[in-house]
């Protein structure tokens, strides 16, 4: 919005408003200044201001007191309108400093919508009641780029630091990573299979025992989302193996049913396993190369300075820790 010449050469700011809105309800400068809290001469001094500004004067003597004059009266009109309006302004800027009011817009990936989304909002919502949320599911290019564009202020991704050739931080640059935690892989395989048979100790995720991706060389393989695809593959080039993709899904769940129906193995990150209970007949145990990935939010620069979103980034944290 440009301001005409004539706006900008009066420079009218909200102190002045004020007095001459006071001058009008009270017919006095005496009067004005008490209620404002202003001595009587910084009142005139004021006044005298503005009449210099735009060449007319805005009061003049009536008996013992003073009138609007026609310049007077158009500013105190308006006066009132924009008064009005900075008062408004200020009450909701206070409403978001204070968490009574903002939104913030998130994107996440999908087994995190099922396990860090909801508690995040419902921890939200029992602190901060009238921050509202918009959420999007997307994988994290997606979900990165809608931070990029100004869809999300917030998005819960993860990236594989071993991976040599991992996109994200590519896909990242320019905006501010906030790492929140680690979330191991787990390999998934029949409970029958053999590799089983050389493992220690309970044959569950918390076990100690632990299995070598070598040993599943000739297996076929259910790989996840594109990006999962591509860790496995480095995953398995690490243990000196090319894996024969048999099947591809981003549905998790499909991915146990899968290895339960004995139709191949796969590797899920600890957190899609926390999403959905493995069904009978699966196992799951960690690699022997201690197999992970980042669990981050990614922000625009600044974006933290936002009352809502910096209150959200904080109980991220406190809900995957």
């Amino acid at each position: 919005m440009t301001l005409s010449p004539l706006a900008s050469a009066f420079d009218l700011d909200s102190q002045t408003l004020r007095v001459i809105a006071a001058i009008a309800e009270y017919g006095s400068i005496t009067r004005a200044a008490a209620v404002l809290g202003f001595s009587q001469p910084a009142v005139s001094q004021h006044l005298k201001r503005v009449e210099s500004r735009i060449g007319m004067p805005l009061v003049t003597r009536s008996g013992r007191g003073i009138r609007l004059t026609d310049a007077g009266e158009v500013l105190a009109r308006h006066a009132g309108v924009v008064l009005a309006a900075l008062d408004e302004a200020a009450g909701e800027l206070s409403d978001l400093s204070g968490l009574r009011s903002g939104q913030v817009r998130l994107s996440a990936f999908p087994s995190a919508s099922s396990t860090i989304v909801p508690h995040l909002i419902q921890s939200m919502g029992a602190e901060h009641a009238g921050v509202r949320f918009t959420y999007l599911e997307a994988e994290p290019p997606a979900a990165v780029a809608s931070v990029r564009d100004g869809v999300s202020d917030i998005a819960i991704a993860f990236h594989y630091p071993a991976d040599r050739n991992d996109p994200f931080q590519e896909s990242a640059e320019g905006l501010v990573v906030h790492e929140l935690a680690r979330d191991d892989l787990l390999v998934l395989v029949p409970e029958r299979h053999a590799v089983l048979s050389g493992a220690s100790g309970p044959r569950d995720s918390t076990a100690t025992a632990r299995i070598d991706l070598a040993e599943l060389r000739s297996e076929n393989w259910i790989a996840g989302c594109p990006r999962c695809r591509s860790h496995l593959l480095d995953s398995c080039a690490r243990a000196g193996f090319a894996p024969s993709i048999a099947f591809e899904t981003d549905n998790f769940v499909a991915v146990m049913s899968m290895v339960a129906a004995g139709l191949g193995v796969a590797l899920l990150p600890s957190l899609a396993r926390a999403a959905s209970p493995l069904p009978p007949g699966v196992v799951a145990l960690p690699s022997t190369g201690n197999d992970h990935r980042m669990i981050v939010a990614v922000t625009r620069p600044g974006a933290d300075q936002i009352p809502a979103v910096g209150e959200t980034l904080r109980l991220l944290r406190a809900v995957v820790a």
